[in-house]
């Protein structure tokens, strides 16, 4: 009988060892939700998490109770600091938003000061925020700009409103010159020019990427080579309002984006470094007016993440590999109502997710998706 009883723990010991290493290899990527201190629980308040770098750092920001922006930075720890820019208002719709974040913790963004007027932001790591305004920006209302994203060289990629309301970008470089830059068919009238969007909108080698508005209020994309060089270009399919737009761009010049069909269908696509573009849908997207595929991020790795919206109006977070697999995600405490949802922002080179997700409630959480 102990005879038996040995064989039997040691054959169960041996297939134990042998299932450990494959379980650990199919563990499933966790989950973790979070809020800014001070975020607001009502509909159109709370946490919005914008970018993630290799360490997984994160960055984005929050509205409070009042309706006033603040910007955040989470550790990859989990520890949240809170911050606002000197000069940034105290009213509704004002305040501060941290867009991006580069590998050494260098954060880009804008604010809104309390004329309503927007600047742009740099915070270092030890704090310090410097502020800019683009020459050429419009100081009114609702004029200005702010950074979108930065490499790491500290190179700072955004956009301003002139004071005839037209669109421009910029490349903001480290010792705080400008180089001011608009697509060759831009139009020149009311909100019409060249935008810069976002996040991962620049790449390490100071290649940016982004759309342009015509006379028409067509909009098309392009990409700035780092010497200055303005490819423009179109997805395929894009005859609808919103034309092409191009999101982000990874360090080997790969451009991911989306596009609206003619019923407004959006759609996402890949751009080759050649001019090459693939376009592709996830499976159970919707296919009504604004529902479709928005890719927003990408990493060095050639993955996307983004959403798709489904019949109902309801977002959901996706995986898409270079080779075209996808995987799709839910944060357990998301919305299933229209405009609810998950919503996938970035993606970090060790595919780590991060974004925000709207509860029953209206309001945003930020999340963190680990794979």
């Amino acid at each position: 009988m102990k005879r038996i009883s040995i064989l039997l723990l040691v054959f169960c010991t041996c297939f134990a060892l042998s299932a450990w290493p494959q379980s650990r290899g199919q563990r499933k990527p966790r989950i973790v939700t979070f809020d800014a201190p001070g975020a607001g629980t009502a509909a159109g308040q709370g946490t919005q998490a914008n970018d993630i770098n290799k360490e997984g750092a994160i960055t984005g920001w929050y509205i409070d109770a009042s309706g006033v922006y603040h910007g955040f930075l989470r550790s990859p720890e989990g520890a949240v600091t809170t911050f606002d820019a000197p000069d940034a208002g105290t009213a509704a719709g004002q305040g501060t938003g941290a867009w991006m974040l580069n590998p050494s913790g260098e954060i880009t963004g804008w604010y809104a000061n309390a004329s309503s007027a927007y600047n742009g932001f740099v915070r270092s790591p030890d704090g310090t925020i410097t502020t800019f305004h683009p020459r050429g920006a419009g100081k009114g209302a609702n004029q200005g700009g702010g950074g979108f994203d930065i490499n790491p060289k500290g190179e700072v990629a955004g956009n301003y409103i002139e004071q005839n309301n037209a669109l421009r970008s910029f490349l903001r470089y480290p010792d705080g010159t400008f180089t001011i830059f608009e697509a060759p068919d831009a139009g020149t009238g009311y909100f019409q020019g060249t935008e810069v969007n976002e996040p991962g909108s620049l790449n390490p080698a100071g290649a940016v990427t982004g759309t342009y508005i015509d006379a028409n209020y067509a909009w098309h994309s392009y990409v700035r080579a780092p010497d200055g060089t303005i490819t423009e270009f179109d997805a395929p399919g894009a005859t609808g309002a919103l034309g092409t737009v191009a999101v982000a761009i990874d360090p080997a010049g790969t451009i991911d984006g989306f596009y609206q069909d003619s019923n407004n269908v959006f759609h996402g696509f890949v751009r080759d470094l050649y001019g090459g573009i693939t376009e592709f849908d996830a499976p159970g997207a919707g296919t009504g007016a604004y529902q479709g595929t928005e890719p927003v991020g990408s990493n060095g790795a050639g993955a996307t993440t983004g959403y798709y919206v489904d019949a109902n109006g309801v977002a959901h977070g996706f995986l898409r590999t270079a080779r075209g697999k996808f995987t799709f995600f839910d944060v357990p405490d998301a919305g299933n109502g229209p405009g609810q949802g998950s919503f996938a922002y970035e993606i970090n080179e060790a595919g780590a997710i991060t974004g925000f997700f709207v509860d029953v409630n209206g309001a945003l959480h930020g999340f963190l998706r680990l794979p």
